[in-house]
Parts: C-alpha cells; structure tokens; sequence
C-alpha cells in the first residue's frame, strides 16, 4: 500500500527536509499510500468505542491498537509500516537506528470525535514491555478526507526549549514522522469537524535499543496552558500518579 518506489527515489531529498525542518526534526508527505487501497480502506474505518486514557488531557479520542484485525487492506498498512523496507527508510532520513514496534502499543487507529483534543505532550520514552527500547519518532497516517483547515485537529508542534511553534494540517493520505524526545512537545486543538465525521489517524512508533538509559523513564508529560491551574497540579502529579498505578495494576499501554 505504501509507495516505496516514490520513497526509495526521493529519500535524499527527504534526509533534508527531515533534519532542516522547524521546529524541531519532521518530515510531511503526501499522497504516500496507492490512491485506490487506501480510499478503498477509509471505507472500511471502524468507530471506535474504546475511550483514550488520557483523560482530562484529552477529549473524545478513541484507539484501536490491533488494526490489522480490522480488513485485509489495514492489515497490508500494518505490514507495510513495519516492514524492513520503511525501517530502511526511517534509518536513512532520520540517521538513527530506528525500528517499528510490531504489537504499535499506545498507536493504532486513533479517532477524535466531536470537540475532541489532546493537549501539548511528551510522549513516553521507555517502551512499556522492552524497557530498553528508546521512542524515537511519531509515524502519523492522517485519514481526514475532504478536511479543511476550519474544521481544526492541526497536529501542533512546539519545542520545549526555545517555544517556536509549527502547525500542520492534517488531511487524507498525509504522512507526518516527527521526532520524538524530551522536548518535541505536540497535540492538537479542539476540533470542529461536521456532525459524525471524526478526526482519524493510524499511529505507530519508533524505537532505538539503548544498553543503557540516557533519561529517566517517563510517562506522558503534559503541558498545559497556564491559564488552567487544575490542569497544571494534575499534570504535575500524573507521572508519579501513574508509575504507582502501573506498578499495583499493570500498565494500560503494556496491555494494548
């Protein structure tokens, strides 16, 4: 489903706009996917009924990890996100030694329902079940046909250390890999999309073997407006609140 050829030939071009992007590292590609499969495969996207566990960080957004369950097109977009022939492609542009998670725990078929959002982030760094697998990028498949910038979900980029900011748009058949680490911070807005049309993304995840951790294992690390104190005190204390809970109970993100 994927379109290795077109990447294969313009990977070079690509290695650069990755690492000279703003604001911080990322890479945006249209049209990435066989126009007929993957139209044939926006008819085949599910509502989702299981609820995001981000809570008060988020609104309305629903995940499916296992989309390989879903059709056989979903299941080629699985296969193909985790082939050898886009982990070449990650290692290339990105200059890392990148690999995709297999099981895409915390990714999947992301749905953002009405007046859905995700406030700005980090994401967690230490994979759930391999402790030394180092998150490195973001893969983001958007699935919005006929989107238009009024209806909002703009991923929102922002860098940590200097606050320069970027949005992208986010519509049908658009790939976004952005860099994950500890200060590429992302989220969107508040939605405005048309009764019963859904903010849709297929996410996976990229990781590099550390033999050792270069930082300390982190869960989501929200950042929050500083005009919403309650926010602000819950995101304070969401980190330690859920390494106690993952060690009582298990992590939610381990168990798909």
């Amino acid at each position: 489903m994927i379109l290795f050829e077109e990447l294969k030939n313009n990977r070079d071009k690509y290695r650069l706009d990755f690492l000279l992007a703003k604001p911080f590292p990322h890479l945006v590609l249209d049209n990435i996917c066989d126009e007929e499969k993957i139209n044939r495969l926006y008819n085949e996207i599910p509502e989702i009924s299981t609820k995001s566990r981000d809570y008060v960080f988020a609104a309305n957004k629903f995940e499916k990890s296992k989309i390989k369950e879903i059709s056989p097109l979903f299941e080629e977009l699985h296969n193909d996100l985790i082939s050898k022939d886009f982990e070449d492609f990650l290692k290339h542009i990105t200059n890392l030694d990148v690999f995709v998670d297999k099981a895409f725990h915390g990714g999947g078929i992301h749905q953002g329902k009405k007046k859905s959002f995700l406030d700005m982030h980090l994401d967690f760094n230490y994979h759930p079940i391999n402790k030394n697998w180092y998150r490195s990028l973001n893969l983001l498949l958007y699935l919005n046909k006929n989107w238009k910038p009024e209806y909002g979900g703009h991923l929102c980029l922002q860098d940590l250390r200097t606050g320069e900011k970027k949005d992208v748009e986010v519509p049908f058949n658009r790939l976004v890999i952005q860099l994950t680490n500890n200060y590429t911070l992302h989220g969107y807005n508040i939605t405005n999309f048309p009764e019963g049309v859904f903010r849709t993304s297929i996410a996976a995840y990229a990781y590099m073997p550390h033999q050792h951790h270069i930082e300390k294992p982190r869960t989501t690390d929200w950042h929050v407006k500083s005009d919403q104190p309650v926010k602000q005190f819950l995101a304070w204390i969401y980190n330690p609140a859920v390494k106690i809970k993952n060690k009582l109970f298990g992590s939610s993100t381990a168990k798909n």
